[in-house]
């Protein structure tokens, strides 16, 4: 497969999952509603909810953005305007044909998804419970996740997808890695700003 096709591959899987997060009122508001010890709730980790929006940065460029707004909740899915769709069940984070998030949350956790007869996906939670940081504030309980997906003999696509408590996805970072070890970076998205509906509305 070549080069071009990874990195659309990649980034189309990457905004399966930035297509239905969530986002938070404000900065301020998240720190002070987050305990000192970080959740063990998946849901806490992507908080669902119509009407949900955030924007993310491509590359780091300011000027290059995705916006995504989660638009309805339909069949046990929440919609975005991105085409994403995702759900939170007694498992983990889902979309309709993979697990993102799966407990418990802890450093070495692992799971896989068989998304299609030839396409295998193979997940492993690097970091948990760990701070992290975006244009959109500093965040101190997040959970960073490794995605890999062998493309052919040559090449694995890498996904690493960084969650942030309260928030959701602040980070994408999509590369190709050799069969040398070497990993070429793709792209890479960031949250810029986010907002969440207030609870109850």
């Amino acid at each position: 497969m070549k080069l071009s096709s990874v990195v659309r591959w990649g980034l189309g899987v990457s905004l399966v999952v930035v297509g239905a997060g969530a986002c938070s009122s404000s900065r301020q508001q998240v720190a002070e509603e987050q305990e000192t010890r970080p959740s063990e709730s998946l849901a806490a980790y992507y908080p669902l909810a119509v009407g949900n929006r955030w924007t993310y940065r491509v590359n780091g460029r300011a000027d290059r953005t995705v916006d995504v707004e989660v638009l309805k909740e339909e069949d046990g899915y929440f919609h975005d305007n991105q085409g994403g769709q995702l759900s939170v069940d007694n498992f983990g984070v889902r979309d309709r044909k993979r697990y993102l998030l799966r407990g418990p949350l802890a450093e070495g956790t692992q799971w896989t998804n068989v998304v299609s007869v030839s396409s295998t996906e193979r997940y492993r939670i690097l970091q948990a419970g760990v701070p992290c940081e975006a244009p959109a504030g500093s965040f101190p309980h997040c959970v960073r996740v490794e995605a890999r997906n062998r493309v052919d003999a040559q090449t694995t696509l890498v996904n690493a997808l960084t969650f942030a408590e309260g928030v959701g996805l602040v980070r994408i970072d999509v590369s190709a890695e050799k069969s040398n070890g070497e990993r070429v970076p793709q792209t890479w998205l960031e949250l810029a700003s986010f907002k969440l509906q207030e609870p109850g509305r």
